[in-house]
């Protein structure tokens, strides 16, 4: 069942996708420095990111399937 997509549900929705904005600048600004020990710390926090976000969608009820 999906929940409701109301006013709360989209800040915290907005909250993540703005920490994974984030996270991906640090891990594009690593690239571009060509420090890899920097860079595989920055794909971990930004796969973190994305792991939460994923996490909040499905306790919503939202799944996320990708394309094969």
């Amino acid at each position: 069942m999906i929940q409701a997509m109301d006013d709360h549900f989209l800040l915290k929705y907005r909250e993540l996708l703005d920490a994974e904005d984030a996270a991906f600048d640090e891990l594009e600004h690593a690239c571009e420095e060509g420090d890899r020990s920097h860079f595989d710390e920055e794909v971990t926090v930004w796969q973190d990111t994305v792991a939460r976000k994923l996490a909040f969608l499905h306790n919503a009820g939202i799944e996320v399937t990708l394309p094969v």
